[in-house]
């Protein structure tokens, strides 16, 4: 980046950095603090007590140096081995980042990145000249894209993924991207929580997906962030940045610290069959296997997901459900509209079994359901 203060100039023209923000209201974050007290045993004299805090208070002053400098030393490690493999992706419309995948020019990004483009050009960190690119293909259900470079060039550095059975809580997270634009930008913070299930606005560019078993980070995610990489401090992307979180409370400013990522098993799952295949058939995504719509009672009150469509031989038909039927609740969660329907399915897993509680011309029904895989 320029060593100039870029941040404080206006913002440039051009595309606009993309990426939804969640919406949230009336949120509140509690924090416990745990307090540790030491205890010696034993006897000693005042001056000797005195002789070994002093020596202590010395030994803890000379080691924070060494520590801080240790954690700067991974932090820089971490920057030099993932950052050159985050580009800049930019379309007719918005301007958003993506993570090189393989040598052969496969480059995986958020699909409300990619929008309804099939032409992109590309910048790497190394470089100021555009390189084009094609779409490979987008799934919009899980924010979820691939595009491929035209003609890659040597050198090509794809990321190397993580497992995502290993991300705790409390886990160093560096942010990697372009948010606002801010080409090959840095931002660090923790994996603040685990299997948050999270519904994006409905924008121009983005459907509104329901995602889950997303990580959430403190680390800061701002337009242009998306599909940028999450790392951890063995260089490992452990997800891609997707959303930042606004609060009604602000005015739908950022709510500082709350950003989310799709987690790496999600990102190579799709990725791979995207680029074998150029659509997904297993996403991972518990499906009911029904189209359905937000049911309203008599008092036009939401009050259940009704049945208009189902997919024959799919979950809902093997267990007996048929369009009309209302649902109100899929195992322990009230359904009240299609979003919560919705967003209890995302929480879920193909296979699962669950017992669906439903009304059929006014009468109360339950049926046990065999949940199926959402599907491109």
């Amino acid at each position: 980046m320029h060593p100039k203060k870029e941040p404080t100039r206006p913002a440039p023209a051009g595309p606009r950095p993309t990426g939804p923000r969640l919406m949230l209201t009336g949120a509140a974050l509690a924090l416990t603090g745990l307090v540790g007290t030491g205890c010696t045993s034993g006897s000693s004299s005042s001056s000797s007590s005195s002789s070994s805090s002093v020596s202590s208070a010395g030994s803890a002053a000379a080691a924070a140096p060494s520590v801080s400098n240790q954690l700067q030393d991974d932090y820089e490690r971490v920057i030099t081995n993932v950052l050159p493999s985050v580009v800049q992706i930019t379309t007719a419309s918005g301007l958003g980042s993506g993570i090189v995948y393989d040598a052969k020019g496969d480059i995986v990004t958020n699909a409300h990145v990619v929008g309804s483009a099939k032409t992109f050009t590309v910048t790497l960190p190394s470089s100021t000249k555009t390189l084009d690119a094609t779409l490979v293909g987008s799934y919009p259900d899980s924010d979820l894209a691939v595009i491929r470079l035209s003609s890659p060039p040597s050198g090509l550095k794809p990321a190397v993924f993580g497992d995502s059975s290993k991300v705790q809580v409390g886990q160093i997270t560096l942010a990697m991207g372009s948010p606002l634009g801010l080409s090959s930008s840095v931002t660090q913070g923790i994996v603040s929580a685990l299997g948050r299930t999270v519904t994006e606005p409905r924008t121009g560019d983005s459907p509104g997906a329901t995602i889950g078993n997303m990580v959430q980070t403190s680390a800061a995610i701002n337009p242009g962030n998306s599909g940028g990489a999450l790392a951890n401090l063995s260089s490992q992307v452990i997800g891609i940045n997707t959303l930042a979180a606004v609060a009604q409370e602000l005015n739908g400013g950022t709510a500082p610290g709350i950003g989310f990522a799709i987690p790496a098993a999600t990102i190579t799952s799709i990725a791979d069959q995207l680029i074998k295949d150029g659509k997904v058939t297993n996403s991972g995504r518990a499906a009911l296997g029904i189209t359905a719509r937000t049911y309203f009672n008599g008092d036009f009150e939401p009050a259940g997901a009704v049945i208009v469509d189902v997919v024959p031989g799919g979950a809902a038909d093997s267990a007996g459900l048929k369009a009309g039927d209302v649902i109100t609740k899929l195992g322990d969660s009230q359904i009240t509209t299609l979003s919560s329907l919705t967003t209890t399915l995302a929480s879920l897993q193909p296979g699962a079994k669950v017992t669906v509680s439903y009304q059929r011309d006014g009468q109360a029904k339950t049926a046990e359901v065999t949940l199926g895989t959402l599907e491109s």
